[in-house]
């Protein structure tokens, strides 16, 4: 395999991590090959939601009257004027660009009345601080949202404060977002997307929802059609801030029927909830400070669980796909397995394209190494379409890699070379790392090397 094959495949089987953008020294900047733009995507892919309006009448309301610990919210809270935002700290061009794309969509998809400023108090202020600022307070968060607040600074003094306090609010006037500055572009637009969803709306995430950004599984990383349904709703006129759980049920229905009226037709089906012992054995399995034997047993208690309860959606595909991601490296045929486990449930559960495209991004990358590319080709384009669909340009990278190599494996080099340009440009995007696109933009240049 080429150089940057291996590079790539290192990224699948490392589920795409973050690389850390890396300082050049000085004296070798100006010598540098010039490095090709980085593409973004310039227009949304919203699918209207596939469940019935009586499934997300109960969606909205676990969602809105529960943190995602499990604390429960005594009202209803949003905001009761029209919004006002502010970007302030390191801010960067493609934040912005990101930023008002997603008001654009809040205004014209959601119906939300929500605008950005340039100075004076904003209702929401998104700050643009270090990673390293945000773990101080938050270890294990990559960005966060919090009342009250407008500056870490202010956070840091208050956050012991019952004005800090989600369960203290009676309605939201003034929030706080923090995003990591020094993240990948595809990073920070994702934590603008699930930030400022929570702070228009919910506060929970719900591991039974296949098709949300409002779901601790972050395989939808952008506002996905039922996202949009639920803000809408929240913002409709007949409910308001303070209004209590039973007031709430008694009002949803209605606003959905108006909203959605194909959502009535939809057949209601069957739900349960998700055990918090679900949920704290998925959330351990994915702890990189754990050891990988640790880790793993844990996903297979998710496992066991999620059999135990009778589940056949994705909830039960999930620890099957982190157990196949665990054993990539040591064990690649019981990870052919786990994955052949999770995709039989993610098939027979409608709405789940993306899951398996997550899937398909490693099964591709098993298939090149062994040689089995050219058969693999039409899953990854089927791939390459989902992924641009969901505006994820790192796991879009990938698959155009796999692609471009498998392309070269074929003979059609000039097509293979331009296939990998374009990746590299995704991969700007979505890595961040100019390191890895220097690394690729050399193989780029030097054309198919075998």
């Amino acid at each position: 395999m080429t150089r940057w094959v291996a590079i790539l495949i290192s990224f699948v089987l490392t589920a795409c991590a973050t690389i850390e953008p890396a300082e050049s020294p000085p004296e070798i900047v100006d010598v540098e090959p010039p490095l090709p733009p980085a593409k973004s995507f310039t227009r949304a892919y919203p699918s209207p939601p596939a469940r019935s309006n009586e499934n997300m009448a109960a969606d909205f309301i676990s969602l809105h009257f529960a943190l995602e610990g499990g604390t429960e919210l005594p009202v209803f809270t949003r905001f009761e004027t029209p919004i006002t935002v502010r970007l302030t700290g390191a801010a960067t061009a493609s934040l912005q660009k990101d930023l008002g794309r997603l008001l654009t969509r809040l205004r014209t998809e959601a119906g939300i009345d929500i605008k950005q400023i340039k100075g004076g108090q904003a209702n929401i202020t998104i700050a643009a601080v270090s990673q390293k600022e945000i773990q101080a307070i938050l270890p294990q968060a990559a960005c966060f949202v919090v009342p009250n607040a407008s500056s870490l600074e202010e956070y840091r003094r208050d956050r012991f404060k019952q004005k800090s306090s989600w369960t203290k609010l009676s309605s939201r006037q003034r929030l706080g977002i923090f995003i990591p500055a020094d993240a990948s572009p595809q990073e920070k637009r994702d934590c603008l997307h699930e930030e400022i969803a929570q702070a228009l709306g919910p506060l929970n995430d719900l591991y039974r929802l296949p098709d949300s950004v409002f779901n601790d599984d972050n395989i939808h990383t952008v506002l996905t059609g039922f996202d949009m349904l639920i803000l809408k709703a929240a913002y409709s006129s007949q409910l308001h801030s303070g209004m209590t759980r039973e007031q709430v049920e008694t009002a949803i229905p209605e606003i959905l029927s108006r909203l959605n009226p194909r959502g009535d037709a939809v057949p209601v089906q069957p739900m349960s909830e998700t055990s918090r012992a679900w949920i704290s054995a998925i959330q351990k399995s994915l702890q990189s400070s754990r050891s990988q034997q640790s880790r793993m047993r844990q996903a297979r208690k998710a496992a066991r669980i999620g059999k135990e309860q009778g589940w056949t959606d994705h909830r039960r595909a999930y620890p099957h796909y982190l157990m196949g991601r665990m054993e990539q490296f040591d064990d690649p045929h019981e990870a052919l397995r786990q994955y052949d486990i999770a995709l039989q449930f993610l098939r027979a559960t409608p709405g789940t394209e993306l899951h398996r495209s997550y899937i398909t991004t490693q099964l591709g990358a098993f298939a090149l190494s062994q040689g089995n590319g050219p058969e693999f080709l039409p899953e990854i384009d089927d791939a390459i379409n989902v992924m641009t669909r969901a505006e994820n340009a790192s796991q879009l990278a990938t698959l155009l890699l796999l692609k471009a190599e498998v392309l070269n494996e074929v003979g059609r080099s000039a097509e293979a070379r331009s296939v990998r340009l374009d990746s590299l440009r995704w991969a700007r995007y979505g890595f961040g790392s100019d390191v890895v696109a220097r690394s690729l933009m050399q193989d780029v240049a030097e054309g198919p090397v075998n």
